[in-house]
């Protein structure tokens, strides 16, 4: 049974991989055929709703991106059993697929234009994709059972054909198949197992319509009208199926095949979840933060390029913790923001003076009420026993604090292979504050090297190379300057720029964290230097080689919950 639940994660956890990466307004009548199969219950979800132009995805991607280092599939490649092997062939089939996207087209029997979807009938993960040409998908599993001696078995269900690969050991008293299937142009892989009703693989196989449907709900239009995302794509997580599941019995399809489960084994692990305490509490929880939702804000693949802005929110209820947490947000400086004129930011936006207040809200909220719920309880009274008030005592050394900031901008390598050195660098680094002045006198009562310094008001900058141990052949000089509301420490022409600039910010709670980087900047003067000494490049940069990518990733608290945004870029190399 160990090995039975071993192999199903597995298979999960590639199923979610792919997920993952595939993220990217009306439903067509394409999408109907398949979601009418998704039951409103399924825990969780994932569908490209608009066809995405594959390989011109697989085009724009830059080689670095596209490529899989020798060693990748070095220890599965001895590992003697013939299912390890199996998967081995077809991993190695996928990367060799990578080189470009007419070949990843062919060798998966894609369309120019494709639609998918993963989503679970309760544990059961289901995977489909449109394909134009079946026969490249048996030809892949061929190659597969021959470089693995893993065979097949042929199966029928009300006219759905399909293939099936026993994943647990033959002399297992209950087994677990990965099931392929091409029907009308749609191809499917899930799970079939001996303990659960036939009606789950006739879901997914397509010969079985749910009575549920997500369809019938219209989950889908609701996520994307609440949240504003574009029609292109759309993913989440039920949190309140997800407990249900796992605090009942027969509550939903997910707890139904637990259920199941648990009775062969002989025992159920979580039975203490399923008290009447425990299944009301929990439920709570779920009602408060009730889904995690994801979905594209912009989509743009060429040949060349593949932009896209894809957001994920996790729902929250809860207006108590809601207006703690954005009291939480502080200032993020512009230039942390900025993927296309830098190499490297990050950014933290917190209001120091709201920090204890709301930490001690969202610590007051949950402590209430008082759980019964055994493992709820033993939270709470952890949590019971320490308190945010301390952080009061450190805070308060920081007042008016709204942000920090820190920006590598450029850099560069001297071209002396016999020494090398960093010849120049363009930097910031910012404290923005409601009285910055005020926390720098502060700080130098705990640095003697800077107490003699004074910063202008008026903006003007003072050198620092006097102060820190910088070599005099290191073509860097440092100045500290108060602009504004800032107090910044920066270095060379772009890094004065930017902190003439932030002169006209005004401290504004807009966020909470950012961070954004530039790949191809980053790496390309490590590699000049390292190619001008004649040296063989290390392969964990060499990997990095034209990956020309930019990317930008941010966390904020909002009222419809807390919200995760990525914005990137990825040109191809060639």
């Amino acid at each position: 049974m160990n090995k039975m639940l071993i192999a199903a994660a597995v298979v999960a956890a590639g199923a979610g991989g792919y997920w993952y990466s595939q993220q990217s307004a009306p439903l067509s009548t394409s999408d109907d055929v398949v979601l009418s199969y998704v039951p409103a219950d399924t825990p969780v979800f994932s569908a490209q709703l608009q066809p995405f132009p594959i390989k011109s995805y697989i085009n724009s991607l830059s080689e670095a991106y596209r490529q899989y280092p020798p060693e990748t599939f070095s220890e599965l490649e001895n590992e003697p059993d013939e299912r390890a092997q199996f998967f081995v062939s077809l991993f190695k089939s996928y990367a060799a697929a990578m080189k470009d996207g007419d070949t990843f087209a062919k060798t998966f029997g894609l369309a120019d234009n494709i639609r998918s979807y993963l989503y679970s009938l309760g544990a059961m993960p289901v995977l489909k994709v449109e394909v134009e040409n079946a026969d490249a998908i048996w030809a892949l599993l061929d190659k597969a059972e021959a470089e693995s001696g893993l065979a097949h078995t042929l199966g029928n269900l009300k006219g759905a054909e399909y293939r099936s690969y026993l994943l647990t050991d033959p002399e297992e008293q209950q087994q677990i198949s990965l099931v392929f299937a091409v029907r009308d142009g749609i191809f499917t892989a899930t799970l079939s197992t001996s303990f659960l009703d036939a009606s789950v693989l006739e879901n997914a196989l397509a010969v079985t319509p749910v009575d549920n449907s997500i369809v019938d709900a219209k989950i889908i239009e609701n996520i994307i009208n609440k949240h504003g995302f574009t029609n292109e794509g759309v993913s989440y997580i039920n949190h309140q199926e997800i407990v249900t599941g796992l605090t009942s019995t027969d509550g939903n399809q997910l707890a139904g095949q637990l259920s199941k489960l648990y009775g062969i084994m002989g025992e159920d692990p979580i039975d203490y979840l399923k008290t009447p305490a425990c299944r009301a509490e929990f439920a709570a929880i779920a009602s408060n933060w009730p889904r995690t939702v994801a979905g594209y804000d912009e989509l743009r693949v060429t040949d060349n390029i593949t932009e896209l802005g894809f957001r994920t929110v996790i729902e929250g209820n809860n207006k108590v913790l809601l207006d703690a947490y954005q009291k939480l947000r502080g200032f993020l400086p512009a230039y942390t923001q900025d993927i296309d004129n830098t190499v490297f930011n990050i950014g933290l936006g917190v209001d120091i003076n709201q920090m204890v207040p709301a930490l001690t809200t969202i610590w007051d909220d949950m402590l209430t009420p008082e759980y019964q719920c055994e493992p709820l309880a033993a939270m709470q009274m952890q949590m019971s026993q320490q308190s945010p008030a301390m952080l009061g005592m450190f805070t308060g050394m920081a007042n008016g604090v709204k942000g920090l900031g820190v920006s590598l901008v450029d850099y560069k390598i001297s071209d002396d292979v016999n020494s090398p050195q960093l010849e120049s660098l363009d930097a910031v680094v910012s404290l923005s504050a409601d009285n910055p002045a005020m926390l720098f006198n502060m700080a130098k009562s705990f640095m003697p090297e800077m107490a003699n310094i004074q910063l202008p008001e008026n903006g003007d900058a003072i050198e620092l190379s006097s102060i820190l141990p910088i070599p005099a052949e290191m073509n860097i000089a440092p100045k500290l300057a108060l602009k504004g509301q800032h107090l910044v420490l920066f270095s060379g022409d772009k890094g004065a720029a930017i902190a003439n600039n932030l002169q006209q910010e005004s401290l504004q709670n807009n966020g909470f964290f950012v961070m954004s980087t530039d790949y191809m900047k980053m790496i390309d003067p490590l590699l000049t230097f390292v190619e001008m000494t004649g040296e063989p490049i290390p392969e964990e940069i060499e990997a990095m080689k034209h990956y020309d990518m930019r990317t930008k990733f941010s966390i904020d608290f909002k009222p419809e919950g807390v919200e995760i945004d990525v914005h990137a870029n990825s040109r191809s190399s060639k």
